[in-house]
Formats: C-alpha cells, structure tokens, sequence
C-alpha cells in the first residue's frame, strides 16, 4: 500500500479517481481505517459530541484533539493523517495558531490540519504553511459556527450565500490549503466549486459530485444512539449488536454461567499433547 500525501490526493484529482475520507479517534478504529484503505483520517473535532459527551464541538480544547491524535497516530501508516483545529485554537492570534497546530504535527503526529471558514481565515492557512503545515479548508456548514448558523441548517441555498461560498472556496485555494471540505451544502452548489478549483473538494452532506467523501465513522457504523443526519448511509448497525452481548454478558454473570471451565485455569496446567509423526 502506497502512503497517501496531499500530493496524492491532488494526483487523484487530476485522475478522476475517487478520496474516501472518514474520522478515527482511536487506534483500533484507525488500523481498521488502513486496513480498509481509506484515504484520509481525519481526528475531527466532532470528538466532543460524539466520544466526549460535549452537546456539540464547541468545547473541544486542543489538548483533547491531540490525546486523540496520538492514538491514531499509533495506528496509521497508510492513510493521511489529519487534525482538525478545534474552536478559538487559530482565529485570535497567528502565533496561537502556530502554536497549536505545530503541537498537533510535532507532538501528535499529525500530517495536516484542518480549519473551518474562508476569507478570515485566508491569513491564518498563510502562515500555517508558511511553516510548512499543510491545511485543509472547511466550507458550507461548519460546525465552530453553529451559534451564528442559528443550528445545523444546510448553507448556500440563497444566490448571496452561494456567491460567498465559491468566492471563499477560491479564496482558499488561492491562499494554499490542498483539500476542502463541503459540508450541507446543495449538490449544484458542490459540483461548481468542484468544477472551478483545482484541488479536491471532499463533501459531507454535497451530493455525489466532490472529488471525494467524508462521514463520522460512528455514523457509517450505527455506534449513535439518535438517528443520523439525511446525508449519512449505515452500512452496519452495530449499537444493537453491542447492548445485546452486554446484556447476555451481564446476565451470565449474574446466572453464575460466566465464567465456565473454559474461561477459568485449572490448578495443574494440562498436558502437552504428544504431536504427530
């Protein structure tokens, strides 16, 4: 399996050939990642609604993405590994910013980072390179912003909110970062963007016409307990299958049927078994 850089994803691109994309936040879940040959992981800040129990991304602080870095770090070697830049970590101060996507990379491992936003953030991906981060854009809903979305509401449907989206998006591209992320936004609207940059969108909720495609993978794996977003395809239904083996594990606890002879060691270990000639 070949390593997958930014300069493989733009290669992609030009191919045509299809990016798969999807979050890990541990290390299991990351070498099942690789296993499958995902393209891009992505620690997301969506970490704090989904493993940390927060209502939404909001309160995730840098050093919770980072723990979470790390472990899939430990579990990665073929897919491009990237950390999303949780709220008020880049959008004061550029040497914050530095400061805490450089920790994301040197102490966590990470390869890339991710921000969300346009023209206000152009300065910030500037200098992130300017470092040599690589950055990927965030366009269309993004959560850090939900509290001036008025909640999670697909964007660019109006003529002036889609002009802003593809104005952002070459703003972007311009400024450097080599992936961008479309999030709820119409599938026209996606497939513009897409036609007019010249590196890869990755849609959430954009339709079929990105270059690629991201999804929670507690999402793709039905781990949530509330129905998913429209956008989203269960390809398992795990949450059931686990609550079952926890209760029947329970159960025979209580029952005195767990553990049994196979589970337990007996005071003299058995015998080798003679082998055969």
């Amino acid at each position: 399996m070949n390593k997958v850089t930014t300069t493989a994803l733009a290669e992609m691109k030009r191919k045509g050939e299809r990016i798969t994309a999807l979050t890990a936040y541990d290390a299991p879940t990351a070498r099942l990642l690789d296993e499958a040959e995902v393209d891009v992981t992505l620690v997301g800040d969506s970490v704090a609604n989904v493993k940390l129990g927060y209502a939404n991304t909001i309160p995730v602080t840098v050093d919770e993405i980072l723990h979470h870095v790390k472990a899939v770090r430990r579990g990665l070697s073929r897919s491009l590994l990237v950390a999303d830049m949780p709220y008020l970590s880049y959008e004061l101060d550029h040497r914050e910013a530095l400061r805490n996507a450089g920790r994301l990379i040197k102490e966590g491992g990470a390869e890339a980072v991710k921000v969300e936003g346009g023209i206000e953030v152009a300065p910030v991906v500037k200098e992130l390179l300017r470092v040599n981060i690589p950055v990927m854009g965030h366009l269309g809903l993004t959560p850090q912003a939900v509290n001036r979305l008025g909640g999670f509401k697909v964007q660019g449907r109006r003529p002036q909110d889609a002009e802003k989206i593809v104005t952002d998006a070459r703003i972007l591209e311009g400024a450097g970062v080599f992936a961008l992320v479309l999030e709820c936004v119409p599938e026209d609207l996606a497939r513009e963007v897409t036609r007019k940059l010249s590196i890869p969108t990755i849609g959430i909720g954009a339709g079929s016409s990105c270059d690629g495609q991201i999804l929670v993978v507690d999402d793709l794996l039905g781990l949530g307990e509330a129905p998913p977003p429209r956008f989203v395809k269960r390809y398992a239904d795990l949450r059931p299958v686990m609550l079952e083996a926890l209760k029947n594990w329970t159960s025979d606890v209580r029952s005195s049927a767990f553990p049994g002879p196979d589970q337990s060691y007996p005071a003299k270990a058995p015998a080798a078994r003679a082998k055969r000639p």
